[in-house]
């Protein structure tokens, strides 16, 4: 397959304004630079998933996802009534991906396997023949152009057959995950020496479980959140432990987990209320999946089970609704990450509350109980949810530090920002600088063992209930276009620049005409 003429064009884009902006047009190189400089072997690199991005979703002996299925009984899921059946068909497009991704200069790709193209009915007793060479495929040309390829092995796309067995609130995951993991490995781990096991589970539990904004849509309030949360941790500690036991030794590699993180911000932080309902929001949103990992004594954080247990007993629950590691499982849960994989986009305000609008009784917020606001000085592009506040990315670096220690390494599986569209993403530009910014800052002057960052995202994609509404991408994907012509945009340029000087030049681009008219 050769590279399609609108990734050739996007190439030429990069070459053409690169050679303008080192001729000095709409640039200025050299000042304004950040007072720090990211490592030597610093590890550079851009994201993706394959539900997001692939398409093709009944081609090539795939499965179907409780994604695919859940869309196509429920097709106003989405606000432009979109689904991931095409996305942005980089199950054909896969060799113009790589050279997108080789104009950024960038060295890592993190991408994932897609379970039902893998696995068709999500069990190991028959492997798709053509996903399995689809993969390789993929891996050995990324490794052709010296992109070392980051694996994320379930990236929400559950094969639905499972799914139907009750996801994972099914102790049985468990198992099936370790089965799925254990093909992964063989097929892939000669080439493959980065994995990560599960990509966001709090978003997963939260958002599919506890509610109704991502699939599977449960609507289970305060119990299946918890089943999902504990069964994705142990699900994750037996792959590690697989990977650790079975593959290391001959292979090589190292494995971890991606957790997400907001930075929880007292709303009023002369409140000792409001420091409280911020450290609350970190312990129950974050340490509910870290500290079992990554904490020296292991187990769910104190004040998260003091929570839950209380308030199970208030509601009348014979028991409590999180369930209980027993002492074999906290010792294999605990320490079962070669490094801490972050993904984080904003900032929330916190202050105590005991009941929202939209909250239910039990649930993982009246759990919580904090509510969230946003500061109105904060910028929001994009969706509501993403509100911009770049010191709230040097603050959750510094607490996961405080709390697990700096011999674990912190490497930045995702940070981006989202907004409608456009070629001309001055505000793009601007996130990265800043939060970039925050991060060096983090590591010279907090000592935060940072080493890694991939933006997030390679490319438009399908973003999960906003469909194709809400834009990631440092290349503009044209959906309406039967070649899916990928454009890249100002924030590929900018984000190119860096990677290659190791160094943020916050006037590198510059708002001017000549690119409104010439991109």
């Amino acid at each position: 397959m050769r590279s399609s003429s609108g990734v050739a064009q996007a190439a030429a884009i990069i070459a053409s304004l690169s050679l303008c902006f080192a001729n000095g047009v709409s640039a200025v190189i050299g000042s304004g630079s950040s007072n720090f400089t990211f490592p030597e072997n610093f590890m550079f690199g851009v994201a993706t998933a394959a539900f997001q991005i692939e398409g093709a979703w009944n081609e090539g002996g795939k499965g179907e996802s409780m994604w695919d299925t859940y869309i196509h009984k429920h097709p106003d899921y989405t606000p432009d009534l979109s689904n991931g059946d095409v996305a942005a068909d980089s199950y054909h497009k896969y060799k113009d991906d790589i050279v997108m991704i080789q104009t950024l200069g960038v060295e890592y790709y993190r991408l994932s396997i897609s379970w039902p193209r893998l696995l068709p009915q999500g069990t190991d007793n028959h492997i798709n023949k053509e996903g399995a060479r689809y993969y390789r495929k993929v891996l050995e040309e990324l490794i052709k152009a010296n992109i070392t390829p980051v694996v994320t092995l379930f990236h929400w796309d559950l094969p639905t057959p499972l799914m139907d067995l009750g996801g994972w609130t099914n102790p049985k995951m468990v198992d099936y995950f370790e089965d799925y993991a254990r093909v992964a490995f063989t097929l892939y781990g000669d080439i493959v020496k980065i994995w990560t096991t599960i990509n966001e589970p709090h978003q997963q539990c939260y958002n599919g479980y506890d509610g109704d904004y991502f699939v599977p849509a449960l609507n289970s309030h305060g119990v299946g959140v918890y089943l999902c949360a504990h069964y994705l941790i142990l699900g994750h500690a037996r792959v590690y432990h697989l990977y650790d036991k079975e593959f290391r030794p001959h292979q090589k590699g190292k494995i971890g987990i991606t957790l997400d993180a907001f930075w929880a911000e007292p709303k009023d932080p002369s409140k000792v209320e409001d420091q409280e309902a911020a450290e609350r929001y970190l312990q129950m949103r974050v340490g509910l999946f870290a500290h079992p990992i990554y904490s020296e004594t292991g187990d769910y954080p104190a004040l998260v089970r003091e929570v839950v247990n209380n308030n199970s007993m208030l509601q009348g629950y014979a028991r409590s609704r999180l369930p209980v590691f027993s002492p074999q499982e906290i010792e294999m849960v605990r320490g079962s990450s070669d490094f801490f994989g972050l993904n984080h986009y904003t900032t929330f305000l916190m202050s105590p509350s005991t009941m929202e609008k939209g909250w239910f009784v039990p649930s993982y917020d009246h759990d919580t109980g904090v509510r969230m606001d946003q500061d109105p000085n904060w910028p929001i592009p994009g969706s509501t949810w993403l509100s911009i506040y770049p010191a709230g990315f040097r603050k959750i670096l510094n607490w996961l530090t405080k709390q697990y220690g700096a011999d674990v390494p912190i490497i930045i599986t995702e940070n981006g920002m989202c907004d409608w569209g456009g070629i001309n993403d001055y505000e793009r530009v601007s996130y990265y600088n800043k939060y970039l910014y925050q991060l060096l800052l983090a590591i010279y002057q907090d000592g935060c063992n940072v080493q890694g960052y991939f933006a997030w995202t390679l490319m438009d994609d399908f973003e999960w209930k906003d469909g194709y509404t809400s834009k990631f991408g440092l290349f503009h994907v044209d959906f309406d276009s039967p070649e899916k012509t990928r454009t890249p945009k100002l924030s590929a340029l900018n984000y190119r620049h860096i990677v290659k000087t190791k160094k943020i030049d916050f006037n590198y681009i510059k708002q001017s005409k000549y690119l409104v008219n010439n991109l």
